[in-house]
């Protein structure tokens, strides 16, 4: 059942009834008909449309924008609904969102929650609002409001739907407040679509594609919406819906829309596999082992998701720097907007800092997060095994150690799990979840359990050097180094990678986190680094001429003065004397060069991730290398992308390269077995 009615004297109830958000998929929008001429016929004074569960409405059902469009269409169903003589009222909890948010645009008076989510993120899956939202938007709240909401696809909160004009009342219980509702106010509401649209500034429009440029460069729907919004200025609603829809069915059929849908069906489908047992309640205490810049930001995250977090640190000195460490987040957090004085009062309260490891006896689960030393971090496993109860589970944030490893220097290596945290950790909503082969599905399912509380995407990986985001980073930062050697400069790579589609390059990215972490990477693995394979010194002498990043005003770029980078001569001379030493004969790079190397050295890493069963699925894969690695999302992940060129296509890429560097260049099993099945890298399946 799409929705139920009910008559209650002069009174009609319609309740949006599709579990589990209440999408408007096509027998919805045939119920919503014919509720129309249901309270039509039955004389109603007025009909109340909530929504059951959680939230009024999700928006339309994605899954169809595969298919043919099915009638009734939604535009024809709002349209009914906004002319009908029986007006209706959107009493709207939790989330109203795209088609939800229209069909709310549709009733002739709207009331929320204060806490309800309203908005237009139409966008986010690469089209446009397809039913009316671009047109009646504007003309209910203004341009200005409808510009910043649609091409950003950022829902308001209840109270600012209201200060805007979005809604006409705020109510704890907005069914009952809509009973409430006087007869002769409910009489004198009009039509949205009958409003005057107002007008806008050049201006205003000219800061709105400004907007959308910087901040989802790449993507075509928030200019085009920007443009239906620019229709609105002065065409009939009748003329501007009909451009809109127009414009809707061709935005959906589009490599991009696929894409986006692809990595929001992904982040949806990322949750705790049936196979993990047994589920655990939340996480209340925590201890976090490690003050740093990493340790902070975990310890802030866990604190305002309300778990009581106590933060180990070696002595007071440590303890001290970790306080101020703290400080820091909580006042970057506060100038940003996103966090209020109380809120800050409250985490801090929740953070008890300290030395003494028994003071976090009561933990459910405790995570290392110091230095990567592998040495290190077995001293701090072994002192957590040591002062805490044998069913805390103990996590390591490891970025590359072998997790079994760690776990074998523990009496019960079944209670270590891997949680990788990307920095900075309250901010960055990837988690991988790394499994050792001792790990228990009580250990699995906290970090499952944990990714809940926080609000994170669970991804599941393997033990290996990386796991799946850092292992594919390795190479790509290798293929990077090759094309420098061989006769391009960083920020010609750079450039090539952001035409891409990526925020930053692989080098303005290594300057941000230090040289000196990836020096380090390297230095741990000189033991067991394949002697036949190319090594690319130009990094190492970096470090030796104190070139680390920003953090020393010079890296791969210079930061003159800390201000904005500038392109660095001596680090181009550095990458021609370097290959001079080598017998290199450098040549120049096309940016489809440089972006078809980096990219398939990538896929073909992430092929073998994928056949070495380190990751579970493809769409593992895409989501971290969006949410953890810069991918743009618009082009759906690495291994999204990958099928979009095909396993055929890149086989020959690779034969090709491997002429160059047969070890390097290797084509993964994967993409052979794929290219010769004629299936895609996302169907592949073991055996």
């Amino acid at each position: 059942m799409s929705l139920t009615c009910r008559r209650d004297g002069p009174y009609g109830y319609v309740t949006l009834d599709s579990p589990p958000v209440n999408a408007i998929g096509q027998p919805m929008r045939a119920a919503l008909l014919e509720a129309v001429h249901w309270a039509e016929a039955e004389g109603l004074d007025r009909v109340i449309l909530s929504g059951a569960g959680r939230g009024f409405a999700a928006g339309a059902d994605a899954r169809e924008f595969d298919s043919p469009p099915a009638p009734p269409h939604l535009p024809d169903v709002l349209n009914r609904i906004e002319a009908s003589p029986v007006p209706w009222i959107a009493a709207v909890h939790g989330a109203a969102l795209g088609g939800g948010a229209e069909l709310a645009l549709a009733c002739r008076f709207r009331i929320a929650t204060p806490d309800a989510q309203i908005g237009f993120p139409e966008v986010v899956l690469g089209v446009v609002p397809g039913a009316g939202g671009t047109q009646r938007l504007p003309r209910l709240v203004g341009f200005d409001a409808a510009l910043h909401m649609i091409p950003t696809g950022k829902p308001v909160a209840g109270t600012a739907a209201r200060d805007i004009g979005l809604v006409d009342a705020l109510d704890a219980d907005p069914v009952e407040a809509a009973e409430m509702l006087n007869s002769e106010w409910l009489g004198m509401a009009v039509p949205v679509g009958t409003l005057n649209s107002g007008d806008a500034t050049d201006a205003a429009f000219a800061a709105a594609r400004d907007r959308a440029a910087r901040k989802l460069r790449g993507q075509t729907a928030p200019g085009r919406a920007i443009d239906l919004l620019d229709i609105a200025r002065g065409a009939t609603l009748e003329a501007g819906m009909q451009a809109e829809r127009e414009t809707f069915l061709e935005l959906r059929g589009t490599a991009e829309a696929r894409a986006l849908r692809h990595i929001f069906f992904a982040e949806r489908g990322a949750r705790q596999p049936a196979e993990i047992a047994p589920k655990v309640p939340p996480i209340r205490n925590a201890a976090v082992v490690g003050g740093g810049t990493m340790g902070t930001g975990i310890a802030y995250a866990l604190s305002s998701a309300g778990i009581r977090v106590t933060l180990l640190e070696t002595d007071d000195a440590a303890a001290a720097r970790a306080q101020q460490s703290l400080e820091r987040i909580l006042a970057q957090s506060q100038a940003k907007g996103a966090l209020t004085a109380k809120q800050a009062a409250q985490t801090r309260k929740g953070v008890q800092i300290g030395t003494d490891y028994g003071a976090a006896r009561e933990a459910d689960l405790a995570i290392e997060a110091v230095f990567e030393d592998m040495a290190v971090k077995t001293r701090v496993l072994a002192a957590l095994q040591d002062a805490l109860p044998a069913n805390t589970v103990l996590a390591t944030n490891t970025s590359y150690l072998d997790v079994d490893a760690l776990a074998a220097t523990l009496d019960d290596p079944t209670r270590v799990v891997g949680l990788h945290f990307f920095a900075p950790a309250y901010a960055m909503k990837l988690l991988e979840i790394v499994h050792g082969h001792a790990s228990s599905g009580r250990a699995l399912a906290t970090g499952y359990t944990l990714a809940r509380q926080l609000r994170k995407i669970p991804v599941l990986a393997g033990p290996c050097d990386g796991f799946i985001g850092n292992r594919i980073l390795a190479r790509y930062r290798e293929a990077a180094d090759t094309v420098l050697m061989d006769g391009a400069t960083p920020w010609e790579i750079d450039e090539a990678m952001v035409d891409f589609g990526y925020p930053m390059g692989p080098y303005e990215a290594q300057d941000i986190s230090g040289l000196d972490i990836a020096h380090a990477t390297r230095r741990r693995q000189d033991a067991t680094r394949d002697p036949n394979r190319r090594y690319i010194p130009i990094a190492d002498r970096m470090i030796e001429l104190g070139k680390l990043g920003r953090k020393t005003g010079a890296g791969w770029y210079r930061y003159p003065g800390g201000g904005g980078k500038v392109d660095d001569p001596i680090v181009a001379d550095l990458a021609i004397e370097e290959a001079h030493f080598a017998g290199v004969t450098r040549r120049d790079f096309s940016p489809d060069e440089i972006r078809e190397r980096l990219l398939t050295a990538m896929i073909n890493e992430a092929a073998d991730i994928l056949y070495d069963g380190i990751a579970q699925s493809a769409s593992d894969i895409d989501l971290v290398t969006v949410h953890g690695y810069g991918f743009p999302r618009w082009r759906g992940g690495l291994m999204h992308h990958a099928d979009s060129l095909g396993a055929t296509t890149l086989l020959e890429r690779l034969h090709r390269l491997s002429h160059e560097d047969p070890l390097a260049w290797r084509p993964s099993p994967l993409i052979a077995a794929c290219a010769d099945r004629g299936i895609a890298l996302a169907d592949w399946r073991a055996g």
